[in-house]
């Protein structure tokens, strides 16, 4: 009778910590040096346009709708950082654990944490709901990771590589047959009829990206964004009270960057339930002030204002003549460690 095989240790003490090999090296080839592997990426960021590019050099995505974090694998361990750098590994439980089967010993990915709907959109409302609001701590169990793109890879750096490769290890990496690490795949379209479809679908858009960029931190152009309904981020200056509004909110002042100002750009009274307007209220009265943190002259003028520190997700049509936005709707409340931009009236000028 044969003896039962033992099984061999996952890692032995004297050996470095290497993955498998996914195909045969050429002998000829010579090995490469490693790479230190960074302790943080700041993001490559998309530019906002009015209408998608049209030359062949460009690939399409979907333009998923929740909180860009960048997903770090070494030495059997995992860390979720947010755009801002702060760690919320503790935060996304399902997509850590996912991370840690994944074939590789050391990776960085980069990529969008979502929470989907009944109809497989990604929708922000349920994923800020899943992690408690503003500031919250919840742990969200019904988040996945959206990846798309590849950084560094079993030790090596891959910024300067060209997207199309990037993504091309990407997706051999995750493979077809994953959950809570799915790969955002190209779309092989028309850059207007992708985008007259996104918006018959009730999807928030759609991103582009030039194939042969190295990726670039900060918005350098190489990717797009092109919205269906336009949503961006303000802060939050104050609320009129009302006695008969969710919460006893009739409506929340909003405000945007000019310059280094904060200006005036209207106000929302839909989009919120009651347990938000609620939170809201009670978050925006701990924040109380007695003068307005910008120059207001408007009609309003039984007016709580408050410390512009809340930043909310507004959904909007576009913007009057006399510069605030147009059919706005409350979407959510930005975490502070996210570190969403707060729109900039300056710089968008003309993109919208």
């Amino acid at each position: 009778m044969k003896k039962p095989k033992t099984a061999k240790p996952l890692l032995r003490q004297d050996e470095p910590l290497r993955s498998r090999p996914r195909r045969r090296r050429d002998p000829a080839q010579p090995n490469l040096l490693l790479d230190p592997m960074p302790e943080r990426i700041e993001p490559c960021l998309a530019l906002l346009k009015s209408t998608p590019p049209t030359a062949d050099d460009w690939h399409f995505e979907v333009k998923w709708d929740g909180y860009r974090i960048a997903v770090h694998i070494e030495s059997g361990k995992v860390r979720i950082l947010t755009r801002g750098g702060h760690d919320w590994t503790h935060r996304f439980p399902t997509i850590a654990a996912a991370a840690l089967q994944l074939p590789v010993a050391t990776a960085i990915i980069d990529g969008e944490a979502v929470v989907m709907d009944a109809e497989g959109r990604s929708d922000f409302s349920l994923l800020q709901k899943s992690l408690g609001g503003r500031s919250g701590k919840a742990v969200s169990a019904d988040a996945i990771l959206m990846a798309f793109d590849l950084l560094y890879f079993d030790g090596h750096d891959l910024t300067s590589v060209e997207l199309s490769s990037r993504r091309h290890m990407l997706q051999d990496l995750i493979g077809t047959d994953r959950s809570d690490i799915r790969f955002s795949e190209t779309i092989d379209a028309d850059g207007e009829q992708l985008l007259a479809s996104a918006c018959e679908l009730g999807l928030e858009g759609i991103i582009a990206k030039h194939r042969d960029s190295r990726y670039r931190s900060g918005r350098t152009g190489d990717w797009l964004k092109i919205k269906c309904v336009q949503s961006d981020s303000f802060f939050i200056v104050g609320y009129e009270p009302s006695s008969s509004g969710l919460g006893g909110l009739g409506a929340l002042l909003l405000a945007a960057y000019q310059g280094d100002d904060i200006v005036y750009v209207g106000s929302v009274g839909t989009g919120f339930g009651e347990a938000q307007a609620n939170k809201l209220r009670a978050t925006l009265d701990g924040l109380k002030r007695k003068r307005p943190p910008l120059v207001y002259d408007g009609a309003r003028k039984n007016v709580v204002w408050a410390q512009p520190t809340i930043i909310a997700e507004i959904h909007y049509r576009g913007w009057t003549n006399d510069g605030t936005l147009r059919d706005a709707s409350f979407k959510g409340v930005r975490d502070v460690q996210d570190n969403a931009d707060v729109y900039r009236i300056d710089e968008s000028a003309g993109e919208a």
